[in-house]
């Protein structure tokens, strides 16, 4: 398990990147917050490749319903980052396995090191 910040310091709505490493390669990732929920996903956008955020930790639209990214405007769902439009169709965001314990979120997982 791998501490990555508390709930409460993600604004509601909200997001916020972090540097990890995956299987021994640099990963950037990304949480996003809308009232109790929470997710985690890959800094990926499946159409080019491309980091999503447009300015460091905003992925979110302005009214904080989906993540967009800043490339080609392709939208993601908060849920579970599916493509709801843009050049993505049929394509979705990489999902990280997260928990919360005392108000701490957690990626999960044997790959998942901190960044050095």
């Amino acid at each position: 398990m791998i501490p990555l910040c508390r709930v409460d310091e993600l604004n509601d709505p909200g997001s916020r990147g972090f540097a990890l490493q995956r299987g021994g390669e640099p990963v950037e990732i990304f949480l996003v917050r809308r009232g109790a929920l929470v997710r985690g996903y890959v800094n990926h956008c499946p159409h080019r490749g491309m980091p999503l955020e447009w300015q460091p930790d905003q992925f979110l639209d302005e009214a904080g319903e989906r993540i967009v990214c800043a490339t080609h405007g392709a939208l993601f769902a908060l849920e579970d980052g599916r493509c709801l439009g843009g050049p993505c169709r049929g394509a979705g965001l990489e999902p990280i396995p997260l928990s919360v314990e005392d108000g701490v979120i957690h990626v999960e997982g044997p790959d998942w090191e901190p960044a050095p």
